[in-house]
């Protein structure tokens, strides 16, 4: 049976106008668990995200959060429940550096002025905490950095407010090979502590090296959720492109 989810979504419904995109979805995120979401273009990934992170709210459907039935109607009680999306355009400034970055909107105070060296402690210890050893200085510009190093601030930045679920969306899109494992390293580090992640991508080499658990979106419904080390990638297509179909959740992964 799965674990039980920190957050857990059941008969989520969206539509766009005549478009239902997503079609009575239910999808569960377990704390310690790298959780990932696939399935081809317009499956409902982006839907789903978005409903959870409060930007596009679902039209009908449940949302449980750590046992009780929840409402997430904008970006602001998602964060208040503990939820974070870390977008694939990471929304960092290029002209600020990874302590401004990390508390972009969030400035700790003394008084009127910024508490600097509060916020770069906290930075610090949170990359520490997360094995990051690629950051020469924290007061780096992010232009400055390499993909990777992006990905694995805007990634930081998540977890620097104690987050309970971090979703990831195309994390290695667009990386080296090196940067690539960089980050997927990151993402077991996410989910050892304790985490719920949850990993979006079209890489199922990536996918298979971290997930615990896969769920499988096709024109808006929830085909199957499989357990990672059960499957393998041809099944995980077969689903993607709808070659293969399931009546429901596979409740044994």
């Amino acid at each position: 049976m799965a674990s039980a989810g920190i957050v857990e979504v059941a008969g989520a419904k969206k539509s766009f106008g005549a478009v239902d995109v997503l079609k009575g979805v239910d999808f569960s995120v377990a704390p310690g668990k790298v959780t990932a979401l696939v399935g081809d273009n317009g499956a409902g990934k982006s839907t789903l995200i978005k409903g959870l992170a409060g930007i596009q709210p679902f039209d009908s459907g449940t949302i449980t959060f750590e046992g009780a039935q929840v409402s997430i109607s904008d970006p602001r009680s998602a964060a208040s429940l503990g939820i974070e999306v870390v977008y694939q355009d990471l929304a960092l400034c290029d002209n600020l550096d990874i302590v401004q970055n990390m508390f972009l909107g969030r400035e700790l105070h003394r008084g009127a002025a910024l508490d600097e060296a509060d916020m770069e402690s906290q930075a610090g210890k949170t990359l520490q905490s997360l094995s990051v050893r690629t950051v020469k200085s924290l007061r780096q510009k992010v232009s400055s950095l390499s993909g990777g190093q992006r990905q694995t601030v805007a990634i930081a930045r998540a977890v620097l407010w104690n987050n309970k679920v971090v979703i990831l969306d195309e994390p290695t899109a667009a990386l080296g090979v090196a940067q690539t494992e960089q980050v997927l390293n990151l993402v077991r580090e996410l989910a050892a502590k304790g985490l719920g992640v949850v990993i979006i991508s079209h890489n199922l080499q990536d996918v298979f090296s971290v997930a615990d658990v896969i769920y499988v979106l096709y024109l808006g419904r929830m085909v199957v959720r499989l357990d990672a080390k059960s499957t393998t990638p041809a099944e995980v297509v077969e689903y993607i492109t709808g070659g293969k179909s399931a009546s429901g959740v596979d409740e044994d992964a």
